[in-house]
């Protein structure tokens, strides 16, 4: 099967410079699970997430269906990393503890994604998927611009399906019986220089490249840059983060 291939050709950038999750979202996800013998995580891109499950699972099998992000994937003894679709994870059926997919959902075929899950997970196993929206910046005057650039010169540019993670996935039917989730959101204490690498890793951004042959982030950072101040100081960047959360139904079969 094919897959919608957004990030391939900027899996290094994309290694570097993506906002990280926070240790109470893996707690959260640790709960969820009678046993933590193996979590599966689909869509890992650079392992961000499995890293994250690593400390807490025994083992984890992290899957992706770009052979470019896996290749920039932060190796860990217990994860094994795998070039698979997310429907197609290989692992034996009934064997898996949790489920996740970290900001990848809104690109995958849900009700395939969610038979996978049903399939390898064991009959107390757990399911999480969670997703961040746009960025946040500390200043009025830093937010209009980013938010300007984000939401004026490449709003054409976003793919539809960004609308689902937006929309905090309400929009996917969850068939499994959810479980409410804390209110968590990412932070990062970011130099100008690192959130610049970040918009670069923005699909939006590659499509804007692809068609005007031009890098746009180079103008916005300019203008960020006069309301920054010494762009070597951090400065905190937050972005709200959505998680559904599930337990496996009642199995008839």
């Amino acid at each position: 099967m094919s897959f919608k291939d957004h990030f391939s050709q900027r899996a290094s950038a994309y290694a570097a410079y993506r906002p990280l999750y926070p240790d109470a979202l893996f707690e959260f996800l640790a709960r969820l699970t009678r046993e933590r013998k193996l979590a599966l995580d689909c869509g890992t891109g650079n392992g961000q997430a499995a890293i994250g499950l690593a400390a807490r699972f025994d083992k984890v099998v992290a899957t992706d269906a770009s052979a470019e992000q896996i290749e920039y994937a932060t190796l860990h003894p217990k994860i094994e990393y795998r070039v698979a679709q997310s429907d197609a994870s290989g692992l034996p059926t009934r064997s898996v503890n949790l489920v996740t997919a970290a900001q990848a959902l809104h690109w995958f075929e849900p009700e395939k994604f969610f038979a996978e899950v049903k399939r390898v997970l064991v009959s107390d196993g757990a399911v999480a998927v969670w997703g961040y929206g746009d960025p946040v910046l500390d200043t009025t005057p830093l937010q209009e611009t980013l938010h300007s650039f984000n939401r004026g010169m490449l709003e054409a540019y976003w793919a539809p399906e960004r609308r689902l993670l937006l929309e905090g996935y309400r929009g996917i039917p969850f068939p499994f019986a959810e479980v409410d989730a804390p209110s968590i959101e990412l932070k990062m204490n970011w130099t100008l220089p690192e959130l610049a690498g970040y918009l670069r890793t923005w699909s939006a951004t590659a499509r804007y490249v692809s068609e005007h042959e031009t890098d746009p982030v180079t103008k916005v950072e300019r203008t960020l840059a006069v309301h920054w101040g010494d762009p070597r100081v951090p400065r905190t960047i937050r972005w709200p983060l959505y998680i559904r959360a599930g337990k496996l139904r009642a199995r008839h079969d």
